[in-house]
């Protein structure tokens, strides 16, 4: 969203700041401006011309999930403070924390998921014919995506010892995309097991299973016959 004002004042260093302060814009480094008119002294006062810019502002992505993000926070009458920071994946985080900031989160983050899916949306969203650069944003409540992020860590560790002990598959809840990969991740670092997806896109599930070195080594030779014959369809016991 871009903004144009035509500032008047005595020199242009006012200038810049009445046009900082009507653009809504952080810093002066933040704006655009031409000069129109130079300002004149003229001689003992009499002649003098005040100095006139063109001013432009436009609020880049992460300034519009802030504008959508406190709106919406002080709807909801919740008294919060916001922190922006470089995220590891090429993304800026919006950190949110204050009194209640807890109920940003919902049950397993799904109303944080929502919320950060809207703020991608408020911060991408252009105008017919401005040019902005994409910019990806995620939203973390009280450092809850780093604490989710070892439980579900942790919860792949088990879930893989368990599979490990029983020699049964082991299916997990439905998570997002973010959250099955961080099992994946996980489980990677434990030998005798894999993982895969199923199920449709809203729905979909990890299922940890004994691969397929691990499955043979603790086969009958009644599963070992079923597996050969299970393989011959393009199927797996496990």
């Amino acid at each position: 969203m871009k903004k144009q004002v035509t500032i008047t004042a005595k020199t242009i260093d006012e200038a810049i700041a009445k046009a900082v302060e009507e653009l809504g814009a952080p810093d002066a480094s933040d704006i655009e401006y031409t000069v129109i008119e130079e300002p004149k002294k003229g001689l003992f006062g009499i002649g003098a011309t005040p100095a006139v810019i063109e001013a432009t502002y436009q609020k880049n992505g992460v300034a519009l999930a802030l504008e959508f993000l406190t709106r919406l926070t002080k709807d909801m009458g919740l008294n919060v403070t916001m922190t922006v920071r470089d995220g590891s994946n090429g993304d800026k985080v919006i950190a949110i924390d204050g009194d209640h900031a807890g109920v940003l989160i919902g049950h397993h983050g799904d109303t944080l998921d929502a919320l950060q899916y809207l703020s991608n949306l408020a911060a991408n969203k252009k105008s017919e014919g401005e040019k902005r650069e994409y910019v990806k944003i995620t939203i973390d409540v009280e450092n809850y995506r780093a604490k989710r992020e070892e439980t579900l860590r942790a919860l792949a560790r088990r879930m893989a010892h368990r599979v490990l002990r029983y020699k049964k598959s082991v299916m997990l809840e439905p998570m997002n995309p973010y959250e099955r990969r961080i099992i994946h991740s996980e489980i990677q670092t434990i030998d005798g097991v894999s993982t895969n997806s199923i199920g449709s896109e809203d729905n979909r599930k990890v299922v940890i299973f004994l691969d397929e070195k691990s499955a043979a080594a603790h086969r009958t030779p009644a599963e070992e016959e079923a597996a050969e014959i299970l393989r011959d369809f393009g199927e797996e016991l496990y």
